[in-house]
């Protein structure tokens, strides 16, 4: 005895032709929006990734994973710059909840509070807000180490005070043991142009491939509606 079995789908020429189009499109945005975020502190590159049957699912055969290669990484003359030299996420919270970046960009709020530039509040490895003090009159008196630890020169006691330590934890929130600091740098995105660009033209290419194949397509079906038509 012999059995048979498989996958049988019917679809027609248009529809899968729309189906590629669509797909090509988002890939295309995707690739659009790394080239947007190629100057950008703390981008990082968003990477499509296209499962099995993308000819039948179309879209939904489409989704995306972070790149988590550090990036460029380039001198800031203010102190409160922060780069994550390794791997790894500065915790942030706001009335949203906790989020993880790579945008060191920091500042002291009126009330002493480490803030980011959208004021969200930046977290130490123990999940509490850092707070310093008092509002230092020069910046340059805030020390940060290569495990994020925060020091500064108080004038009132002429002693070195610890403020606190920079929370910086993976994917999963677990503390990053080297997060490798550098005080005073900016990390651009992670994403190259030339990259981007070499992987855009064979989408592109696709795109218009299926184009005009829809426009065949398109035009032999009209064709035939006129031919049924005009014999009826």
């Amino acid at each position: 005895m012999r059995l048979n079995s498989g996958i049988h789908y019917n679809d027609s020429g248009l529809t899968m032709s729309i189906r590629a189009m669509h797909l090509d499109s988002e890939l295309v945005g995707i690739t659009n929006e790394n080239i947007s975020g190629f100057d950008k502190v703390g981008y990082q590159r968003k990477e499509a990734v296209v499962s099995s049957f993308a000819e039948f699912l179309g879209v939904h055969a489409l989704s995306t994973t972070k790149d988590d290669k550090v990036g460029r990484i380039a001198v800031s003359p203010n102190p409160l710059d922060i780069a994550i030299a390794n791997k790894g996420y500065f915790q942030t919270r706001n009335e949203n909840g906790i989020k993880l970046t790579r945008d060191g960009r920091f500042q002291i709020g009126k009330d002493g509070t480490l803030l980011t530039l959208e004021n969200a509040q930046v977290l130490s490895n123990a999940g509490t807000p850092i707070k310093f003090p008092f509002i230092p009159q020069d910046l340059k008196q805030v020390k940060i180490d290569k495990a994020g630890k925060i020091t500064m020169f108080n004038p009132n006691t002429n002693k070195i005070t610890l403020i606190g330590q920079l929370g910086v934890v993976d994917t999963n929130g677990i503390n990053v043991m080297d997060p490798n600091i550098k005080q005073g740098y900016n990390e651009y995105s992670n994403v190259s142009l030339q990259q981007e660009f070499l992987a855009l033209m064979p989408v592109i290419k696709n795109f218009d491939a299926n184009r005009q194949m829809f426009m065949l397509q398109n035009s032999v079906l009209g064709k035939t509606i006129s031919q049924l038509s005009s014999s009826s």
